[in-house]
């Protein structure tokens, strides 16, 4: 009785044996062919196709046309600054030479009133006089000075021939023998030519 028992036990325990060994193969199995196979969803993503040339030219043109528009736009605005600035400084600058020529201005309507009821003339001639000297040495003080002509030789850069006179002395030939209308100069440029006779 106890040798059947005991075969029983034996065989019981062979066979359990053997479903173990099947369980292993089948998760080896499974393993094998989880890792050879197709890999998951959810472990690798395939990279983003790369732009083709006609794609990568039509992005570059679209970013140099972006900074064309802007470099555009801050010239504009440069461009529009300046000009502004300039009006400003040429308002300024006019505003301060006006401004300084109103006293002159007040001298000579004093010299209007005085001369309704002046009897001195050489008083008057003398405050008509200052006013001049003042009036000259305000165009002085803004860069305007008289062009010497008469003695001088012709130029035309600086003088303006309006007749021509016999002259009387062959040295006078050339030169300038009258100033009707004097010249001035700004700096270094010509505000207005002298109006001059000239001899021949």
């Amino acid at each position: 009785m106890a040798n059947k028992d005991d075969k029983e036990k034996q065989e019981l325990e062979e066979q359990l044996s053997g479903q173990d060994a099947n369980v292993s193969d089948n998760v080896e199995e499974e393993t094998i062919e989880v890792t050879e196979g197709e890999p998951a969803d959810d472990v690798a993503t395939d990279p983003e196709p790369a732009l083709t040339e006609e794609e990568r030219l039509r992005v570059e043109l679209a970013d140099q046309k972006k900074a064309y528009l802007l470099l555009m736009a801050d010239f504009d605005n440069y461009r529009k600054r300046t000009l502004r600035e300039k009006q400003d400084m040429l308002k300024t600058a006019t505003e301060r030479a006006m401004g300084e020529l109103l006293p002159v201005v007040d001298d000579v309507e004093r010299a209007l009133q005085m001369m309704q009821t002046a009897t001195d003339v050489d008083a008057l001639r003398e405050g008509v006089s200052l006013i001049y000297d003042k009036f000259v040495k305000y165009l002085a003080s803004q860069g305007v000075k008289p062009i010497e002509s008469t003695g001088e030789d012709f130029d035309p850069d600086f003088h303006e021939a309006i007749t021509m006179f016999p002259a009387t002395d062959e040295s006078r030939r050339g030169k300038v023998i009258d100033t009707t209308t004097r010249g001035y100069m700004i700096h270094d440029k010509v505000l207005r030519h002298a109006k001059v006779v000239v001899g021949q």
